[in-house]
């Protein structure tokens, strides 16, 4: 029998549960903060739930199968699907707008690659019921205090937005048919991480002259350099009107966001028009956190997908979420030195000099006592010598240990030593379990 998970799976030994652990709880306590509230779904649902908004290729990346039941299922892949599905059965009692999270564990059967596995869990974060740029600004701080929380810096992330309604004003500013938006979608995705040439080859195959896709060029460079320089120019009166909208929402999202980071937008945020986001659906700011060197990929990503709870199945409302993997995070956490590893420790140890049934009745009645008031306790389960119980106190990281000698029972004595500093003291027991 294999002693190892599948390929693409992980088992979390007690240091890598806690590593996880303080990541999620972060997660927690700042969602909370926000006014979130965390709700769940379950792990298998309908394939159709996934189809309907992806199409039928999705199942080829999916962990699916007919049940016994003969419906045809599959382990979820994200959560908004599961999302639309909640709201909808209760859209007109739910309080608008909807602010929930969830940290579900979620499976593709796809490649492997670092940062890349078959399953992992990830933060969900969604507004739905809110149409106004304030609530994008809300979003995007959210993620970017949750890895504030964990230890990071402006120096160590950044957000990098954009807005598919501007980058369709820039293709339509260069006359791009918009039958080749979708592959210069594609081009832009990975603007950063192909060269130069390739990215205009593939402009050429959709159509573009090079004048096009050298002023297209120039266009992404400026707006990452200095936050702007778009303009409606589209010769059509209603999509100017329509640019120039988008333009002073994000005038406005950037005052938002410095405003709840207590910092200028620019140290955080940066406009970057390579930021497609690979799902069509999405239909206003989207945004990704990297780390500033580089070296991983995207943290976080989302958006605003106002169309998609009504393509799933759910109602016609504005909405917008994010999601945050921990396997990126976990990587960039580790190498950052900031991933906080300690298990948690142990309050106290009984240990007794004495093998006999009244000692281990002793021993037993305390453990109970200090566990009834919140205190964590363990004690040898079959007795062994003193020396080798005081071991096992340290090997179980507790802090203190509770020593109960046969010469100190009739007058209630016990011993208390703390194990870092190496001190004790004799103390009467029913004085002592009072402060305990």
């Amino acid at each position: 029998m294999s002693t190892g998970a599948l390929p693409g799976f992980r088992d979390f030994y007690p240091l890598e549960f806690a590593e996880r652990a303080v990541i999620a709880q972060s997660w927690r306590d700042v969602a909370r903060r926000y006014g979130f509230i965390e709700y769940d779904g379950p792990p298998l649902e309908p394939t159709e739930l996934y189809t309907r908004k992806s199409g039928e290729e999705i199942v080829g990346q999916l962990y699916a199968f007919t049940d016994k039941g003969g419906r045809e299922v599959a382990l979820r892949p994200e959560m908004t699907p599961t999302l639309a599905r909640m709201v909808a059965a209760r859209a007109n009692a739910l309080p608008k707008p909807v602010r929930w999270f969830s940290i579900p564990q979620l499976f593709r059967y796809e490649r492997q690659q670092r940062g890349r596995l078959r399953e992992h869990f990830q933060l969900n974060v969604d507004i739905v019921g809110e149409a106004d740029v304030r609530a994008d600004a809300e979003l995007v701080c959210c993620a970017l205090d949750m890895l504030r929380a964990l230890g990071l810096s402006s120096d160590d992330i950044v957000a990098r937005f954009s807005d598919r309604r501007l980058l369709n004003l820039v293709l339509l500013n260069h006359r791009v048919p918009r039958a080749a938006f979708p592959q210069v979608y594609a081009v832009l995705d990975k603007f950063h991480r192909q060269p130069r040439d390739v990215s205009a080859g593939k402009l050429a195959t959709a159509g573009l002259t090079p004048a096009q896709a050298d002023a297209l060029f120039a266009d992404v460079d400026r707006v990452a350099a200095t936050g702007g320089g778009i303009t409606a120019d589209t010769g059509d009166v209603e999509e100017d009107r329509a640019g120039a909208d988008a333009l002073a929402a994000i005038e406005r999202y950037q005052g938002y966001v410095g405003a709840l980071l207590g910092a200028p937008a620019r140290e955080w945020v940066q406009w970057d028009m390579s930021i497609v986001r690979g799902l069509a659906y999405y239909t206003g700011i989207v945004f990704e956190l990297f780390d500033r060197r580089g070296q991983l990929r995207a943290i976080c990503g989302g958006g605003r997908y106002d169309g998609l709870l009504a393509a799933a199945g759910g109602p016609d409302l504005p909405a917008l979420g994010f999601g945050m993997g921990d396997v990126v995070l976990t990587e960039l956490l580790r190498d950052r030195g900031l991933l906080t590893s300690a298990l948690p420790r142990l309050d106290y140890w009984l240990a007794a000099d004495a093998d006999d049934v009244e000692t281990a009745h002793a021993v037993n009645a305390l453990a109970g006592q200090l566990r009834r008031a919140g205190r964590s306790v363990e004690y040898a389960l079959r007795w062994s010598s003193l020396a080798r119980q005081l071991k096992a106190a340290s090997t179980a990281r507790a802090r203190r240990a509770v020593i109960l000698k046969r010469e100190g029972a009739a007058s209630g004595l016990v011993t208390v030593k703390d194990l870092d500093t190496g001190d004790e003291d004799t103390v009467r027991l029913d004085s002592w379990i009072a402060q305990a």
